[in-house]
């Protein structure tokens, strides 16, 4: 169900979605639904079938899609496929706004941002916090980073697609939040796998191994929530008081995993990674500290 089917829209806004993944694709069938003029184009053209099947305008070149829109979102593989795409077309963006819900580097953002500018153009930074299937519901919110009152503009048809969450002004703001997101997601399923394959050797099946772990995985934002009031504020002072757990504690249960997964036979990359933070915290006198005395290894050197 769309979570905003109730918010006062303009249904006669066109929108020019460039990149047909399945991103893109749920992107495009969600603003159709809202009914809005969409008009698509991606480089494998019968990408835009579904889409186009359902309402959407099947621009045959990047042009024609740029011109057809004041409003462009962009879902590509990374913000090099922007260039690749319009970088031919540049004239045509001056006076448009560019919505990059691309995945890169914050850097490459701001360089962005900035190409954009050269050309006229507006430019917003989105990150999608959900999967395709999400987009349009309660469940699905969206970074972005840029002008405030860009965002404000364009508000209605943006809403549509996952709640707005605006962190500032500078360009790679959203994409940095993205990037950090990330980084929890893809390491929590690289651990998933990797204690899936422990109990596999034990001749458990996934089947049974997965709901077990995904309880755990559930778990840890209430472990985390319990240990403090506000979440991260003894971090930003600097505090890691170990009344509840210690750096020596953790790092020998990573001395633990280390070991088990040696035995087995696993690959270490994934573990010794992990056992390399707590060593580090106790090489340095942090032992007795919370193990949130981790993050003095991985923060850059000032």
């Amino acid at each position: 169900m769309n979570a905003h089917k109730d918010r006062p829209t303009s249904p006669a806004t066109p929108v020019s979605v460039i990149g047909l993944g399945p991103m893109g694709r749920a992107i495009a069938h969600t603003l159709l639904t809202a009914g809005h003029p969409v008009t698509v184009w991606n480089r494998t053209a019968g990408r835009a079938d579904g889409v186009v099947g359902a309402g959407a305008t099947h621009a045959p070149t990047p042009r024609e899609a740029v011109e057809a829109s004041e409003l462009l979102l962009l879902s590509l593989t990374d913000y090099q496929a922007m260039y690749d795409i319009l970088d031919e077309v540049t004239e045509a963006l001056a006076g448009r706004t560019l919505v990059n819900l691309s995945s890169d580097t914050p850097d490459r953002t701001r360089e962005a941002a900035a190409w954009a500018a050269r050309h006229g153009a507006a430019f917003l930074t989105g990150g999608v916090m959900a999967p395709a299937p999400m987009v349009g519901t309660n469940a699905a919110h969206i970074y972005y980073s840029g002008p405030g009152e860009l965002l404000e503009k364009h508000r209605d048809v943006l809403t549509l697609l996952g709640t707005p969450k605006h962190l500032g002004e500078e360009p790679g703001l959203a994409q940095l939040m993205y990037q950090a997101q990330l980084a929890v997601f893809l390491t929590t399923l690289s651990g998933l796998m990797h204690a899936t394959a422990m109990l596999g050797t034990a001749g458990l099946k996934a089947r049974e191994a997965l709901p077990e772990l995904l309880s755990s995985a559930d778990s840890i934002g209430d472990m985390l929530r319990a240990g403090e009031e506000h979440p991260g504020a003894a971090l930003d002072a600097g505090e890691h008081p170990g009344h509840l757990s210690t750096v020596t504690m953790m790092g020998a249960t990573s001395d633990h995993i280390v070991d088990t997964s040696t035995a087995l036979g696993l690959d270490l990359a994934l573990p010794t990674a992990v056992q390399g933070h707590y060593r580090r915290a106790i090489e340095n006198g942090h032992g007795s500290d919370n193990w949130t005395r981790i993050i003095d290894s991985i923060r850059a050197p000032h």
